[in-house]
């Protein structure tokens, strides 16, 4: 079958591209951004990327078109499909219809988080030798793939609340039918899609619904996730926690003894010690990721320490505070930041691993919810770790960065340009500097710019 899929370059449509070619079908696509890592997984694996949306790329016609969320009314392409009378679905529909049915689904959701918990989750299962299948939306070191149709019952997925295509508002989660789920956390977001969090919520308690008795939902123990399973839940809940600072210990899986830069903690099930975890990723956060994979691969037979162990070869993911370089003594990383909480974790966690050494934060606001201005409240306040705060002031958004910086608990500046972003990191790193750029795109490859120029000034 020939399968063309509008907005391939996304993290879930290019996952499921390849999983469609494992499947034996020819796969083409297209999309408005393309760029790595995606790009070059989709090249890897020969489809074929057509840049924009000129009707011309369905001719001859497909078999089947697969429409990304991302695309709406009024795209060229959308609008030659409906004229056309081309067959159409949406990714959701498509992955539940030919990968999902009669498996073990493992789903992984949440704020945030979710990328790399269901990396972590799959990493255990294949340590465990589950050879489970997956689709998330990175791409696990351990495995260098976003997605594979794997040999056994359990398939792990990143179960993302946004909606599912222009015809479909629904969250993509709902199509899934989840045995077992995993709930890290909930703040509002996708505020081009949500009103409030209510409406959030209103979405995940849809996903608690289509969970059987017999499965099992794994929750964060914190005020938003307990509302949700307030509404109505008909399956075994475990809650993860870690131990507050009075020491109480909160959820049946408790995190405690957390090393200051979360690179060691115990692991407690139910009161009782279960292993010990020692690996190289930092952060609260990833201590809680790394709890909730322990919790959901226990439902299918991985005891704790032997999750443990896997944790402890764990790679991370690529742009989840990925070091790509490291220039004189200065480092590079990308990390795939969306919303001031993932912001204000990834720093609070590298100021714990590197002490007083200089942080340097370049961010772009690109995901719809920064663009509008919604957190603009909590972005200045997010970056109180870093020495110095780079903002990147992208064209056609709507308000201004000057306010950020005006609030700023530590120097801060707005720069216009890639390349003015590029001289001000140069000027203000020296050796022992860290560099850490924060945005869920692209963001015009500043990346290899800074460390190409890094190169350039100290002649390597």
């Amino acid at each position: 079958m020939h399968i063309h899929i509008l907005g391939i370059c996304g993290t879930f449509m290019g996952s499921l591209a390849q999983l469609a070619v494992a499947e034996g079908h020819r796969v083409t696509g297209s999309d408005a951004n393309v760029y790595p890592p995606m790009s070059t997984q989709l090249q890897q694996v020969g489809i074929q990327i057509t840049e924009g949306y000129d009707p011309a790329q369905l001719e001859p016609a497909p078999d089947l078109v697969i429409i990304g969320n991302a695309l709406s009314r009024g795209n060229p392409a959308v609008e030659a499909v409906l004229e056309k009378g081309l067959r159409y679905t949406s990714g959701a529909q498509w992955l539940c219809d030919h990968f999902l049915g009669g498996r073990w689904v493992l789903a992984v959701s949440g704020t945030h988080g979710k990328t790399t918990t269901a990396s972590m989750l799959a990493w255990i299962l294949e340590a465990a030798d589950m050879q489970p299948g997956f689709l998330i939306g990175g791409v696990p070191g351990n495995f260098g793939v976003s997605a594979r149709l794997g040999e056994s019952p359990f398939f792990v997925v990143e179960a993302d609340e946004y909606d599912t295509a222009f015809f479909d508002k629904r969250s993509k989660f709902v199509h899934y039918r989840p045995r077992t789920v995993i709930i890290n956390n909930l703040e509002f977001d996708h505020a081009d899609i949500f009103e409030d969090l209510a409406s959030i919520q209103k979405q995940f308690h849809h996903l608690v619904r289509t969970v059987p008795a017999s499965g099992l939902i794994v929750a964060a123990a914190e005020e938003a996730v307990e509302q949700v399973l307030e509404k109505g839940c008909w399956s075994e809940v475990q809650r993860v926690g870690s131990e507050s600072e009075d020491g109480v210990r909160l959820g049946d899986w408790c995190a405690v003894d957390i090393a200051a830069d979360g690179s060691s903690f115990s692991v407690q099930f139910e009161g009782k010690a279960e292993a010990r975890v020692e690996w190289d990723l930092t952060g609260q956060h990833n201590v809680s990721n790394g709890l909730a994979a322990m919790a959901a691969a226990r439902h299918v037979g991985v005891t704790p320490d032997l999750s443990a162990a896997a944790l402890e070869s764990f790679q991370g993911v690529k742009r989840r505070m990925e070091c790509l370089g490291e220039v004189a003594g200065i480092r590079v990383y990308d990390d795939f930041a969306h919303h001031p909480t993932a912001i204000e974790s990834t720093l609070n966690g590298l100021r714990a691993k590197v002490g007083q050494d200089k942080i340097i934060a370049l961010i772009e606001p690109r995901s719809n919810t920064m663009r509008m201005g919604v957190h603009q409240g909590k972005l200045a306040q997010s970056c109180a770790r870093a020495d110095m705060v780079l903002w990147y002031q992208p064209e056609g958004m709507s308000w201004s960065l000057e306010d950020l910086t005006d609030h700023s608990s530590v120097p801060a500046k707005i720069f216009n340009s890639i390349e003015s972003g590029v001289e001000s990191a140069l000027e203000l790193a020296d050796a022992g500097s860290h560099i850490v750029v924060m945005s869920n795109g692209g963001f015009g490859g500043i990346h290899q710019r800074l460390i190409g120029a890094l190169e350039q000034k100290y002649d390597r």
